[in-house]
């Protein structure tokens, strides 16, 4: 009894055993079921991704052993076609600002001629013939700024460093450089002045006549005139004006400026920033004084009128907006105003303000003045007397103009 007692007893526990793993290899099935819905997309997603990176790795080995490294290839491609593209670009903007220069001298003279014929005044021989003058290309026009009382001055400038008869007209043709004495029109048009001006023309040729009525006090008209009569007659590279008391070194003048030819605006002088004066009665007075904010202020930067020189696309802006540009009391202020809301490139070349002392022994150590002048007189002192003496001192020499190549 004991025995067969055991063995229910056995077979029981057997069976209970049985019947519970059937149960939980059910659930297990069920449960296998339910997460391989959920989870079989992941194989064929890691699956993919494989794949691709064992595509770009071929890529790569396929492009390494070709001998090109994308990266380096890439980068060559681009430079190339960057430098290509600016290379153009460059060209085109070249060619851009060269016929709208182009068409801004033609609007300067015709502006020009038109005034002319408006006002009754007699148009100048030059302005008659602006396009034979326009088909040859300057390097520089000088205007030596100068005056109806200023005969002697003319004279003594004459005979130093401005050349004479067939040796100026060779300097324009061979050297382009072109070289004036700027003078405008008395109060009594046609009148003894005039007549005299005239007169003197027709025995040197050198001198410009401008659609202006002279006076000390209009000499920010006059420059504005000068500029926009100059880039009407002349394609030059450079516009200088100087006044008729002053040294220059044409040749000096010619390869200082050359070097700045590349430059699109360029205004090069003796820079400087001197104080506004307000006191009425004295020299340089200034009117207009409180535009420059508390007395006793300075003025911007700007060149020294003695000498100074703008490039084509200035004397172009000048001549086309004439109209509208404002005058101060002192012409180089005006000028300086004109271009501080532009973007100019200020030269600051001390060359072109020696001192008529100073310009000797530069002269002997080699490094020649461009122009001199004392500063106590705003020109050389007694100009008439002196300027021979400062010309044998401190001149660039008889073959310098010969020689030069600009």
């Amino acid at each position: 009894m004991g025995w067969k007692s055991k063995g229910l007893e056995s077979n029981a526990k057997s069976f209970v055993t049985k019947k519970w793993t059937l149960l939980l290899c059910i659930g297990c099935f069920c449960a296998g079921m339910l997460f391989s819905d959920r989870m079989w997309t992941v194989p064929e997603a890691e699956d993919k991704v494989v794949s691709l990176e064992t595509g770009v790795k071929d890529e790569r080995l396929k492009l390494v052993t070709e001998g090109c490294d994308p990266i380096q290839k890439d980068v060559k491609r681009g430079s190339k076609n960057i430098l290509g593209e600016v290379s153009k670009t460059h060209n085109a903007i070249q060619t851009l600002d060269k016929t709208i220069s182009n068409l801004e001298m033609e609007l300067a003279a015709a502006r020009a001629m038109q005034e002319s014929i408006i006002n009754g005044s007699p148009i100048s021989d030059d302005l008659k013939i602006p396009e034979s003058s326009g088909k040859r290309k300057y390097l520089m026009v000088v205007g030596i700024n100068t005056a109806f009382s200023s005969r002697k001055r003319r004279d003594s400038v004459r005979a130093t460093w401005m050349p004479q008869g067939e040796e100026r007209k060779k300097l324009e043709e061979e050297k382009g450089v072109v070289m004036r004495f700027v003078i405008g029109h008395s109060a009594t048009s046609g009148g003894i002045l005039d007549r005299a001006i005239e007169a003197e023309d027709r025995k040197h040729g050198d001198i410009l006549r401008l659609e202006h009525v002279e006076g000390y006090l209009e000499l920010s008209a006059k420059t504005k005139t000068y500029f926009a009569t100059a880039a009407a007659l002349w394609d030059a590279d450079f516009y200088v004006k100087v006044d008729d008391d002053v040294h220059v070194n044409i040749a000096t003048l010619g390869a200082t400026l050359a070097r700045h030819r590349s430059k699109p605006r360029v205004y090069i002088g003796c820079m400087k920033s001197g104080p506004v004066l307000a006191q009425k009665g004295v020299r340089y007075h200034e009117p207009e004084y409180w535009k420059f904010g508390e007395e006793g202020n300075k003025y911007f930067r700007h060149a020294t009128g003695q000498l100074y020189a703008i490039s084509k696309d200035l004397a172009s802006y000048i001549s086309i907006n004439q109209h509208v540009l404002h005058k101060y009391a002192n012409e180089d202020v005006s000028l300086g105003s004109w271009f501080i809301g532009l973007d100019v490139d200020h030269i600051d070349d001390r060359r072109l303000c020696c001192g008529t002392t100073d310009c000797e022994w530069k002269a002997q150590a080699g490094n020649i003045c461009v122009a001199s002048f004392d500063w106590t007189c705003s020109g050389i002192c007694r100009s008439v007397d002196r300027m021979k003496d400062v010309h044998r001192r401190c001149g660039e020499g008889k073959n310098a103009l010969r020689t030069a190549t600009f």
